[in-house]
């Protein structure tokens, strides 16, 4: 094999198909074949060589030829982040636009009571480097606290807790004010473990009520984006999350005027929940706040 050659999960990922673990399942799973033979982990292969995923060819490109997209979305709480639920619940990817030989790669993931921002792109290759545990980019939460949050609580998670997955800790802590019992804080930390914000809070026996990711790296969740809404991220913005994960910036392909109208028609057609409930009331309801 040449000097050429790349790991098959790689430029699978980077062929729309799905992350590089969703990829290294699928190779597990006996779905790739190489030449007509079914693949294996630890596979290399080149530009030339025939490749199937579930039987269908898979067309290969090289990293410079993969459309770098980025969307950002206002994720509601109630929704998972999965392609497809068996039991029929709402997925984060029920409400995308739709992509033309290409897929949609969530570049990291929320629970399904988390709210706030989430970004997708067609580039496997930055949505790999950015999910990786060694690239350390921040994720800033707004956290809605029951319990009565002291110095030590706050002490401690910054210090670092053993969690049963290991030790975690938050980089930053800042008040945000709120009354009572309900305190809101914003805390930062630079990694994506399930459920490892809850869990530090947890492991000083204080419960989160109320969680939204409102930033990731120097992506910020702004107002273009209402719950249960999508943005296309700007070429700056979009460089700006290449050069966190060491890539060269590359320019954003324009929208084809039938891709114009697909999304446009996405996009009206996939309103939030709340927005088509508001049509169903003969009052307006009142907004919540969604923070601090």
């Amino acid at each position: 094999m040449s000097n050429t050659s790349e790991k098959l999960q790689k430029v699978l990922a980077r062929a729309g198909l799905g992350s590089r673990r969703e990829m290294e399942a699928a190779i597990a799973g006996g779905r790739v074949k190489v030449n007509g033979k079914v693949a294996t982990l630890g596979d290399r292969i080149e530009t030339r060589d025939s490749v199937t995923f579930d039987e269908r060819p898979v067309s290969l490109r090289s990293a410079e030829e993969v459309p770098r997209r980025v969307i950002m979305y206002n994720k509601p709480e109630g929704e998972l982040c999965t392609r497809k639920d068996p039991e029929g619940r709402r997925t984060v990817f029920d409400r995308l636009p739709r992509l033309k030989g290409e897929r949609w790669i969530a570049i990291g993931r929320l629970d399904i009571n988390t709210s706030g921002l989430l970004l997708f792109t067609t580039d496997g290759e930055l949505a790999n480097r950015l999910m990786h545990p060694s690239t350390q980019i921040e994720r800033e939460y707004a956290v809605r606290v029951m319990g009565e949050v002291k110095r030590e609580h706050v002490v401690a998670m910054v210090d670092g807790v053993m969690l049963e997955d290991g030790p975690a800790r938050f980089t930053d802590v800042q008040e945000f004010g709120g009354e009572g019992i309900n305190t809101w804080f914003h805390v930062v930390i630079m990694e994506g473990r399930n459920r490892e914000v809850r869990r530090l809070w947890e492991s000083q026996g204080l419960t989160v009520s109320r969680l939204k990711r409102v930033r990731y790296g120097n992506i910020f969740l702004d107002k273009r984006a209402k719950a249960g809404e999508w943005v296309e991220m700007s070429q700056d913005e979009i460089d700006d999350l290449a050069g966190m994960a060491g890539l060269e910036a590359r320019k954003v392909p324009e929208l084809t005027p039938d891709e114009k109208n697909r999304w446009s028609r996405d996009k009206n057609k996939r309103r939030p929940v709340q927005t088509m409930r508001k049509t169903t009331r003969t009052t307006k309801p009142s907004k919540k706040p969604t923070k601090r």
